[in-house]
């Protein structure tokens, strides 16, 4: 019996986060989203700042969607500096990574590596096509794939909603 209430209390904490996730997701969005991924890559924004970056009309709307933030409880701060406290992945932002400052599409890491094991294999392999068939295959198999990634790549940089 005791097993089923650790598993009862569990699942709770579990709906409560699944809920929270969902107010998030269904929050943050359009503006709100971009002032969110700004204020990522800086990590320490103002409002005049934002207003400013994102070419929004006045401070007050800078303000606004800052406050969203900080009801979501993604942001800390007050009218003077805003500071990011928690990263959370929305479905839009699932695809990427954040390396530093930059947020980069995960294809790129893919991409990178299939792109370098392309070239490393069809160089120290290029000796040995007319022996073994398969192996200019095989290259070409992987130049295929590191094309279709760094595709993959430029198309989810495009369709990405930050500035």
């Amino acid at each position: 019996m005791r097993g089923n209430r650790r598993t009862l209390s569990e699942g709770g904490s579990e709906g409560a986060e699944i809920k929270a996730q969902g107010k998030i997701d269904s929050e943050l969005k359009g503006n709100t989203l971009r002032v969110y991924v700004y204020a990522l890559r800086k990590r320490k924004v103002g409002v005049r700042e934002v207003q400013r970056a994102l070419r929004m009309s006045n401070p007050s709307l800078a303000q606004y969607h800052l406050n969203k933030l900080k009801d979501l409880g993604l942001v800390s701060g007050d009218g003077g500096g805003y500071a990011v406290m928690e990263e959370v992945k929305v479905d839009i932002m699932k695809n990427f990574l954040r390396v530093g400052t930059l947020i980069v599409p995960r294809f790129v890491f893919y991409a990178v590596f299939f792109s370098v094991f392309a070239v490393y294999l069809t160089i120290a392999a290029s000796p040995y096509f007319q022996y073994v068939p398969v192996l200019e295959l095989f290259c070409g198999l992987l130049i295929a794939s590191s094309a279709v990634y760094w595709y993959e790549a430029q198309r989810a940089w495009r369709s990405s909603p930050f500035p």
